[in-house]
């Protein structure tokens, strides 16, 4: 289905794909450990790009980009809880 026509019906892709990100569960070992690795622990820290003491670009924290954050933060959340509780993983290294 098209973009054009998803809006049409009064459907936000963004919204149907911050959903699905919430209701993926973790049932995989090697799965958890992937997100685990691959999702940051922190927001990217923001910058500041100066020139002769002036601020010539600012780039934000990425997290406040990324319309997906919070999801993705709970998915690795759920990864860790899941490594810990049912494998038994020691999650300390992820962190």
């Amino acid at each position: 289905m098209q973009l054009r026509n998803l809006l049409h019906l009064g459907i936000n892709p963004l919204q149907f794909l911050r959903q699905w990100l919430e209701s993926l569960e973790i049932r995989n070992y090697k799965a958890a450990q992937l997100l685990c690795k691959l999702i940051p622990s922190q927001c990217p820290f923001e910058r500041k790009i100066k020139l002769f003491n002036q601020t010539i670009l600012y780039i934000p924290p990425l997290c406040k980009l990324n319309p997906f954050y919070e999801q993705l933060v709970m998915l690795r959340f759920k990864s860790l809880v899941y490594l810990a509780d049912e494998c038994g993983e020691d999650v300390t290294v992820y962190c």
